[in-house]
């Protein structure tokens, strides 16, 4: 890299907008959206996909809902031409959907797209020419006025041929390809130029695509040219302006909110923002953005894996893990905070009275997108007390008392440091399971009965297991616990308080089974933890003293 940049590559000058209005604007509605994947985005890709997947995005994007798509460059492949030609002999356009297809301002390629485009119902013709000063000086070698001749010669035949075929319903759209970096007056100019041999009105719609083909600017910069635009552009009320951002900058799909904002009026990108070299404008980023400000985008992402899945395999490019909304791990806590947060917010909802989301760290509640709280916290050696919990909690019911989160995070903990890997699901509740007696457990209870004498004291009677030993035990006590506590005492020789106990039901029935959840503290402070479930809450509960005792008495044996 060079020292002094600056010898070789010049800032983009800002445009002259001392009173610009979009700062102050809030976007209150979704824009009209066009899919260009089965065009820009298909011409991008090593490998241009084959009318079988052609075919499957475009039953993608109808499903979606996208009503505007441009579907192909009809004059540039064999591939495209026919394409276009099945999509109209075999009646696969819905009544509100309109094809748009790409030309370039030469009169044999008009001429050719128009063959492709005959007997559709509705189409965009869309024409471009490259308007920027870098191309005029240096790959086309003409002057202004030459371009705008070029445009204006081609949209005269393009109107011609439109009224040749009255049955269909027309639109034109202009592109002054490198608008972003075209003189703000020339791209005014020859907008003007098109405008007035195409005459937009109710019959004859027209729009004017201002797009950013390379990034040149940081996005305020791309929302003051399309605010100049719009501003001064003299028949702006009779057309829609579009906006076609790149992301050559990281900065697609900022530029393309701040330009609506601006005064666009329509977005066109491809899905996960597939395009030339860094690619288009993000459409599925960009939708659900509005939908987390409470605006409805008119497109359907409910079936987010599904979308992911039918890209990947005509684009024959993955889809980042991290990529918005859509990536695998992009609702996924791994950070033992972000877990603790998130699992409260979820213990929040549960409690709330509206439907409002709110949860910490999830812009957008996963579900809504077709998406499971399995993955929501993932726990590896960073991860705290919240992750472990949520996940046995989440898929077994257990709300664990906080005291043996902090215990259970501390075993799983162990395991993840010493594995140095992900625990799945699976795991740790096998590792729950073995931890807190719920398998295999070193003392198991038999038969037991309890009955009160004269002094109110409770009298313990019971029988355990331990391994293929067989003993009877018997205490006194204030209570079950207590009484049970004293048996276990003389029977281990063993001293322990009872310390904690908590309990639940697993589930809203009545013949649920309960969860019980010990924990003793042995000399020297040290203390453990026991879990029982059954369907008798006492015999849990005695099953978890157990569990906690024989966790201090036989750990790591």
């Amino acid at each position: 890299m060079l020292h002094q940049p600056a010898d070789k590559y010049h800032a983009f000058p800002a445009v002259t907008l001392t009173d610009r209005q979009w700062p102050d604007r809030t976007l209150t509605a979704a824009p009209r959206w066009l899919s260009t994947d089965l065009r820009d985005g298909n011409q991008s890709l090593a490998e241009p996909m084959d009318g079988a997947r052609k075919k499957a995005f475009w039953q993608l994007l109808i499903q979606c809902g996208f009503k505007e798509i441009e579907v192909a460059f009809p004059s540039a492949s064999q591939t495209d031409f026919n394409f276009v030609r099945e999509l109209i002999e075999e009646r696969m356009i819905p009544d509100d959907v309109t094809i748009q297809v790409l030309t370039q301002a030469r009169a044999d390629l008009i001429d050719r797209t128009f063959i492709a485009l005959e007997g559709a119902k509705q189409a965009c013709v869309h024409l471009y020419n490259a308007t920027a000063p870098v191309f005029r000086r240096l790959v086309f070698r003409q002057s202004r006025e030459q371009i705008i001749e070029l445009a204006v010669n081609a949209t005269r035949l393009i109107r011609l041929r439109c009224e040749e075929q009255p049955q269909t319903r027309w639109t034109f759209e202009y592109s002054p390809e490198t608008f972003c970096f075209t003189e703000a007056d020339f791209a005014l100019e020859i907008c003007e130029a098109v405008a007035a041999v195409w005459q937009p009105c109710a019959q004859r719609p027209m729009i004017i695509n201002l797009p950013a083909t390379v990034e040149v600017s940081t996005p305020n910069v791309y929302a003051d040219q399309i605010e100049y635009f719009c501003r001064h552009f003299s028949q702006r009320p009779q057309v829609c302006i579009s906006v076609h951002p790149h992301n050559d900058r990281g900065t697609g799909i900022a530029a393309a909110e701040l330009a609506l904002l601006a005064g666009a009026d329509r977005v066109e990108g491809c899905l996960f923002g597939n395009g030339e070299r860094t690619g288009n404008v993000d459409l599925v980023t960009m939708a659900l953005n509005f939908y987390t400000q409470g605006i409805h985008p008119q497109l359907d992402f409910s079936q987010m894996k599904q979308v992911v899945d039918v890209v990947e395999q005509c684009n024959q490019l993955p889809v980042h893990p991290r990529h918005p909304y859509a990536g695998e791990l992009v609702f996924t806590a791994f950070s033992g905070s972000h877990q603790d947060a998130i699992k409260k917010g979820f213990a929040a909802r549960q409690q709330q009275q509206d439907s409002r989301w709110e949860v910490p760290y999830l812009p957008l509640d996963p579900a809504d997108i077709g998406c499971s709280y399995e993955a929501v916290i993932r726990v590896n050696s960073q991860s705290g007390k919240s992750g472990a919990a949520w996940m046995i909690e989440q898929n077994h019911g257990l709300a664990l008392p906080r005291a043996l989160q902090q215990d259970f995070s501390q075993q799983v903990q162990q395991v993840a440091d010493r594995e140095s890997r992900e625990m799945t699901q699976a795991a740790i509740w096998q590792l729950f399971r073995r931890v807190y007696g719920l398998e295999a457990a070193h003392l198991q209870l038999g038969e037991y009965r309890s009955e009160s004498d004269s002094q109110g004291q409770l009298r313990f009677d019971a029988s355990i297991q331990q391994g293929d030993k067989h003993y009877s035990i018997s205490g006194r006590g204030n209570g079950l616990l207590s009484a049970a506590a004293d048996a276990l005492r003389q029977a281990l020789d063993v001293s322990f308080t009872i310390q904690d106990y908590h309990e639940h039901t697993l589930g809203q029935r009545s013949d649920s089974r309960s969860v019980t959840y010990l924990r003793c503290i042995f000399p020297g402070n040290s203390s453990a933890w026991g879990v029982g479930i059954d369907s008798d809450v006492s015999r849990a509960s005695l099953q978890a003293l157990l569990n906690a005792v024989a966790q201090d008495q036989w750990a790591g044996k």
